[in-house]
């Protein structure tokens, strides 16, 4: 296991209520294991639903796990939470990666 991914579990464990932390472990983990990678951002989805930065990474990789259905529902649903938020440079980046999946796999 490497140096980051070692630092990462232990802030985990620090602060186990900042997202963050998880986010950054399941981004190291889209290297080489994106089963974990999945396994952590579905955590964060679960428990910290409003963390947006969560939904492009987890909808492209459903994407790469051939889950278009899912892929479309994690955008739709970051699409509500960008929103929300007023944060409309999000809004529009989802909005692309849902044009482009459904585009792509219909």
């Amino acid at each position: 296991m490497n140096n980051r991914i070692e630092q990462l579990l232990e802030f985990i464990k620090i602060e186990p209520d900042e997202p963050f932390n998880r986010y950054a472990l399941a981004l190291e983990y889209m290297n080489f294991d994106v089963n974990l990678a999945k396994k952590h951002f579905e955590i964060i989805a679960k428990e910290h639903q409003n963390y947006l930065p969560l939904y492009y990474h987890l909808g492209k990789l459903y994407e790469e796990l051939e889950n278009y259905s899912e892929a479309v529902n994690i955008y739709k649903k970051g699409i509500e939470i960008a929103l929300l938020q007023n944060n409309l440079k999000t809004e529009k980046e989802l909005s692309n990666a849902l044009k482009n999946c459904e585009l792509e796999n219909n």
